[in-house]
């Protein structure tokens, strides 16, 4: 299957930046998505030892992607502790 791919790719260079996007694309989206899984605070992997882990969450984390004009280092606790 490669070598065909190799073969159309030669035969039809103006092919080659579709496949660049493309997977760039793929790839992004994946790194994007394993972020998600891993960095989530929804996400429980273990619910046995951790069964809540939005609670241990602090004031000061951030667990948004790109958080528009919030400074999460000057936020003050407004909560209870559980």
């Amino acid at each position: 299957m490669l070598a065909t791919v190799g073969k159309q790719l030669r035969s039809h260079p103006a092919l080659i930046p579709l496949f660049i996007f493309i997977g760039g694309g793929v790839v992004m989206s994946m790194s994007y998505l394993a972020r998600l899984a891993i960095r989530n605070p929804d996400v429980c992997w273990d619910r046995k030892n951790n069964p809540e882990p939005w609670n241990k969450l602090g004031p000061t984390d951030q667990y948004k992607f790109y958080a528009v004009g919030i400074d999460y280092k000057k936020l003050k606790k407004e909560g209870p502790d559980f």
